[in-house]
């Protein structure tokens, strides 16, 4: 049964990004046994000015000189001027009336009451909030890291005056997402923000959870299209994967969102949304090719694109981002690079490590295998690298192929090169399953230099009496840009043998991988045709649960370190003391102190180094390693609320 798309949803309301959104279902009917699913646009958006909107009624991203905006400008000025001095000549002449009506009543002395009729007027300011003004981005004033901050310091939002400005970013437009909606609650009128609405759906009409896959090509490349139309029109539309998004409403008390099999989480701390707030969030990874690549020149990627949102929204503290690289740390040879994508697609460095300073939005804690971002605002973002001395090393990993089902001469082995992160590795598992293929072994890790040399791949003792190969050539090689571009996914070589009869059931053969002049692997290999070992099933089935994985916690069990607890832990060290026993030792033993800077612009330093904690050991969750750490910075008092409150 072919799929169908339904009807499209009423349009949303208009965002604070004068954007609003409409959306439809593949379910009249939804595809089954094999159909062919949705072609098509699952959700599309347009500008809007109305409703959250206040850009005085202009199109977004409209083309405007700064000669017209001081014109307009000084044309304002000029109206209040005359519009006052109007009113007072006005206001003056009625005096003038009634002062002579009330002289030829009383015949008594009257003092000249223009002083009286002018006395209560004072010069009046009126100065338009300016959406343009960069100060409202990247505010220009160093904080000062001694003073013990009472408010969040967040780049991206201008408190005071809440009641005409809007908080404006430069970070890309709400990115569509099926099956998700955008909500902002509040359970009190008092708190509600100007604009904003109780229940207001950005999105309209919410399409049930489900999978829209798009076109898959053989060759393992999945598309999207970002169309842009003409004049107000702005459609956007982002392929969603099955398990390649999350989805989850957060309110005060935070939580986590995950999407399983890739490593990627977002941690939504405790008291980063407003008090009585609650907003709809999600997490995609973006499989999409695309022609502006996040690299330049010699950069490579290192991570996939994850988009976190929705944009805009206001945080109180940072939250935490954690993608996989495939970056070998051990070598320091890198120059590590953190982008955004901006809403024209274009990608925009964020931040180069070690290169930080006071005005810089985020702080990326480099792991292994992972990287952990502290964002003030949602948005899509990538890691990048670059070798500057040609002696970086990338992690990449190997497995091998083979089809489930063989009933003609022909049998195939492929051979993918993969980026060693999680993600990658279960893109090319679920498109094996689709295309009939399942994994011969465990994949074999294979450091790959930026040396300009290719990667190199053959197959050797063959038993040739039984299976002959129809590679013409003695090896295949994949070009090392391919590779350390990182732009080009699922990069795989096929390896065609031939059997001389049915009755050959059995295949042994080597498979070399290495990296001309550099590193390899070699692959022992002994396939029975049509049937599986249980090795292989268990492997598959080992990466295949990841998708029953828990995709949204939410509230305290999100979190490893009780609430009361990092109370007590944030009370005791953000204080700063004169031994230097504090928040800034509690960094250096938990190996976040590469910029203290960052941490001292927060209200709570502690609080924010303990939310990074929590997203480092979102997998083994192990109190010991903060409880040691506390003990070496000599607060027992700690270790004895860590004992009698929490489970340690």
């Amino acid at each position: 049964v072919d799929g169908a798309w339904t009807e499209w949803s009423k349009w949303s309301a208009c965002s604070t990004e004068c954007t609003h959104w409409r959306s439809r279902e593949c379910t009249a009917p939804a595809p089954r046994n094999g159909g062919k699913d949705c072609s098509g646009v699952l959700l599309d958006s347009k500008n809007c000015t109305d409703g959250l909107c206040l850009h005085n009624k202009r199109i977004l991203n409209e083309p405007k000189s700064h000669l017209l905006e001081a014109t307009g400008d000084v044309a304002l000025y000029a109206g209040l001027v005359v519009a006052i001095f109007v009113f007072i000549v006005i206001l003056m002449a009625v005096g003038v009336v009634v002062y002579r009506r009330r002289r030829r009543d009383f015949d008594t002395d009257i003092t000249d009451s223009s002083a009286a009729l002018t006395g209560g007027f004072h010069p009046v300011n009126f100065k338009t909030s300016r959406h343009d003004n960069p100060q409202l981005l990247h505010p220009s004033m160093q904080p000062d890291l001694t003073a013990s901050a009472g408010v969040y310091r967040g780049p991206m939002y201008a408190l005071q005056d809440s009641s005409d400005k809007i908080p404006m970013t430069n970070s890309p437009l709400l990115d569509p997402l099926p099956s998700l909606k955008i909500k902002v609650y509040n359970s009190s009128t008092t708190s509600s923000s100007p604009g904003l609405h109780d229940g207001t759906d950005l999105l309209g009409g919410v399409p049930a959870a489900g999978t829209y896959p798009g076109d898959t090509a053989r060759d393992g490349h999945f598309t999207s299209v970002r169309s842009k139309g003409l004049g107000s029109q702005h459609l956007l539309s982002l392929p969603r994967e099955h398990g390649y998004s999350a989805s989850g409403t957060f309110g005060y008390l935070g939580g986590r969102l995950t999407v399983p099999g890739t490593g990627v989480s977002l941690l939504v701390p405790h008291g980063a949304i407003p008090q009585g707030k609650f907003y709809e969030m999600y997490l995609v990874l973006n499989k999409a090719d695309t022609a502006l690549l996040p690299s330049e020149g010699t950069q490579t990627v290192l991570s996939p694109a994850v988009t976190c949102g929705p944009t805009g929204l206001l945080l109180c503290r940072p939250v935490v981002l954690t993608i996989p690289h495939c970056a070998d740390v051990s070598s320091s040879d890198w120059i590590y690079q953190l982008k955004t994508q901006s809403h024209q697609g274009n990608w925009e460095e964020v931040v180069t490590l070690d290169e930080e300073t006071l005005n810089t939005p985020c702080y990326c804690q480099l792991e292994a295998k992972s990287c952990h971002i502290l964002l003030d605002q949602l948005g899509t973002y990538v890691f990048v690298g670059e070798s500057y001395s040609r002696s970086a090393i990338k992690r990449l990993q190997l497995a091998i192929f083979a089809p489930t089902i063989c009933t003609s001469l022909e049998y195939s082995l492929k051979v993918y090169c993969l980026e060693d992160t999680p993600d990658a590795l279960k893109e090319v598992l679920e498109l094996e399953r689709t295309l009939g293929g399942y994994l011969l072994e465990e994949p074999k890790p294979l450091p790959f230099k930026d040396s300009y040399h290719n990667l190199r791949l053959s197959i050797h003792d063959i038993p040739h009496a039984l299976w002959r190969s129809k590679l013409l050539a003695k090896y295949q090689e994949i070009p090392f840009y391919h590779i350390w571009s990182g732009s080009q996914r699922a990069l795989h070589c096929t390896f065609t043998l031939e059997r001389y009869s049915q009755a050959s059931t059995e295949l042994t053969c080597k498979i070399c991988v290495r990296q001309v002049e550099g590193e390899g692997q070699i692959f022992q290999l002994h396939v029975t045709l049509g049937e599986h070992g249980s090795s292989s099933d268990t492997l598959r089935s080992h990466h295949s649960s990841a998708s029953t994985t828990t995709t949204t916690q939410v509230g305290p069990y999100a979190f490893k370190i009780p609430l009361s607890i990092r109370q007590k832990i944030c009370n005791s060290l953000d204080a700063p003391n004169s031994r230097g026993n504090d928040w800034r030792l509690l960094a250096q033993k938990l190996s976040m102190d590469r910029y203290l800077n960052y941490f001292a612009t927060k209200a709570s330093p502690t609080g924010v180094l303990l939310d990074l904690w929590e997203a480092e050991h979102q997998d083994d969750g192990d109190l010991n390693t903060l409880a040691s750490a506390l003990e070496e910075m000599g607060k027992s008092e700690m270790l004895v609320v860590m004992a009698t409150e929490g489970d340690c």
